[in-house]
């Protein structure tokens, strides 16, 4: 778990996700955890990292937090830049938009 450096939950979420190493990923579950709250909090961190980029936090590595079982998300306005980014950091996708090898990559938070 991050230390409560951090002021708030929102603060740490954005801490711990600039936290995350590049070629490895984390899942929301995860994320919520290690920043003091519930799973149920997991649903909020897209908004509370959406906020963050809005405010000029441009540096969020959103492909690197995926859902509980591998699978990324993905949409057609950032499809193409989110695979981009996974094969600059040597993350391979299968055809069902899941991560190959989830279990060796995916980062813990201590």
């Amino acid at each position: 778990m991050l230390k409560k450096s951090a002021k708030t939950f929102s603060d740490r979420v954005v801490e711990a996700s600039l936290a995350i190493p590049s070629g490895r990923v984390t899942t929301y579950g995860r994320l919520a955890r290690a920043c003091g709250a519930g799973p149920m909090a997991s649903q909020s961190i897209t908004s509370i990292l959406g906020r963050a980029y809005q405010a000029g936090e441009t540096s969020i590595p959103f492909h690197r937090i995926v859902y509980a079982n591998g699978t990324i998300w993905i949409n057609d306005e950032y499809k193409a830049k989110r695979f981009k980014l996974y094969k600059k950091e040597g993350i391979e996708i299968d055809k069902n938009n899941k991560i190959k090898n989830f279990e060796e990559i995916l980062f813990e938070f201590k």
